[in-house]
């Protein structure tokens, strides 16, 4: 697809020695696409574009300048969305921060709390203390809600294709694996269940059988989206050398994730800097070489069913290995953990309730400050990386050596690939604007924050 460079937002600067040009953009508003057109005296068709995405419903902006059907300039409008997540933490326990940055990718809320709470403990210095049946469950968690994300994609962008019945099937099986979230820890979406230190409750019993029964109707499922996806022409066509972006461009963007593996690079977070024992697990790292629309579904379908090698891994570990702590022991960080929440779904169990109040004040007075207050975390600053199902995804932790986070900062994936909007769309058709947003797979709540 031949790309046709914009009057306004980018401009080639400089050739590398293969011959790729380098671009150099910058934003604008439609007040300055206005003044730009007056100015020369052209006469432009600009238009407002959407809601197509369903993640986009009024939270992107997307401006397009048209000659008839073909986009000559795209602008994406960002910050709809902003609530303050980031913010917000600094005036919470690092124990409560879990409960906000969970909410940010509401897709995939588990990667979130993972970063943020691997980044709370190399702060702490009790990374090693971590119980690795904790660990193996952090794993299953995120590998499972890894799936239910790519879900989402692959059924949205069917739907926004005319294609129903792969939303439909694509959001049966999602709800499969939604179950057993809910199952293991009482919410669907937006958990707080990693907690630094740990997690916050063992997998109930009957839990792994439950998952293998999932894991049997999830692949029936990807079984037909495959039947409906990649043996369908009219998706080829529509999806075939459409939202290009070469590595060059993802190398220049920072994109990451299933994008910059379709152009073919194999980076992943998992394999390059390991975390939670990832290097001890056997899976591959799917890649394309096509830097397309279609490339990108080849890699987040062949993402899931390496998730699924993961997760039952990860289940012969925890059936091996048996019941187990799974939160650090020191008293002074670990909030209580292994015990079940009250009838009415909230709270503290009466038989903890009683238990601290019954046989020991010291217990009472403890988990009183341990709560209210929280635990100290020493002075300093961090970054942590996760491969999230977008991309790689960073926080930076500073602490003052107080209860709370200094500063709490997020390099959301969603964030860094969005810039490519403009690049993937401008020069091909209105209605490949679509197919290119739902490739890159945005959740704006976290670029927003």
């Amino acid at each position: 697809m031949t790309t046709q460079t914009p009057r306004s937002t980018a401009r080639v600067v400089d050739s590398d020695t293969e011959g790729v040009p380098f671009f150099e953009a910058s934003g604008g508003d439609w007040s300055d696409i206005a003044e730009e057109a007056a100015r020369l005296g052209e006469e432009r068709i600009v238009v407002n574009m959407g809601p197509q995405h369903p993640s986009t419903h009024g939270v992107l902006r997307l401006m397009l300048e048209i000659d008839g059907e073909t986009v000559t300039e795209a602008r994406a409008g960002i910050g709809y969305l902003h609530t303050g997540i980031e913010k917000n933490m600094e005036f919470r326990n690092w124990t409560q921060g879990v409960t906000f940055c969970t909410r940010m990718d509401y897709v995939a809320p588990l990667f979130q709390e993972a970063a943020y709470c691997l980044a709370v403990e190399k702060l702490l210095g009790v990374t090693d203390d971590v119980p690795e049946r904790a660990t193996v469950i952090r794993v299953l968690l995120m590998e499972l809600n890894r799936i239910t994300s790519h879900l989402v994609c692959l059924a949205t962008g069917g739907n926004e294709l005319g294609a129903t019945t792969i939303m439909t099937v694509g959001f049966t099986a999602r709800e499969e694996i939604l179950k057993v979230l809910e199952l293991i820890t009482g919410l669907r979406m937006n958990h707080a269940f990693i907690r630094p230190g740990g997690v916050a409750q063992d997998i109930p019993p009957g839990a792994i059988d439950t998952i293998r029964e999932a894991l049997v109707q999830v692949r029936k499922y990807f079984k037909q989206l495959e039947d409906l996806m990649m043996a369908n022409p009219i998706l080829h066509l529509r999806l075939k050398g459409v939202g290009y972006l070469g590595l060059s461009g993802c190398m220049a963007l920072g994109v990451t994730g299933p994008v910059l593996r379709s152009a073919g690079l194999p980076y992943d977070v998992r394999k390059a800097t390991p975390y939670c024992g990832y290097e001890t697990y056997d899976f591959d790292v799917p890649v394309a070489d096509t830097a397309d629309s279609w490339g990108r579904l080849v890699v987040r379908v062949e993402e899931c069913y390496q998730s699924m090698k993961i997760v039952e891994q990860t289940l012969d570990r925890l059936q091996k290995m048996g019941p187990g702590p799974v939160m650090v022991a020191d008293k002074k960080v670990a909030w209580p953990a292994q015990m079940a929440i009250g009838a009415d779904g909230m709270g503290n169990s009466l038989d903890h309730i009683r238990e601290i109040m019954g046989t020991s004040m010291e217990a009472l007075i403890h988990h009183f400050k341990l709560v209210t207050e929280g635990f100290r975390v020493p002075a300093g600053q961090v970054f942590q990386t996760v491969e999230h199902p977008r991309g790689e995804l960073g926080v930076h932790l500073v602490s003052d050596g107080g209860t709370r986070p200094y500063r709490a900062h997020f390099r959301d994936p969603s964030f860094n690939n969005l810039q490519a909007t403009s690049i993937m769309c401008e020069g091909g058709q209105v209605a490949d604007v679509v197919v290119a947003v739902a490739s890159l797979d945005p959740v704006l709540g976290g670029v927003d924050r």
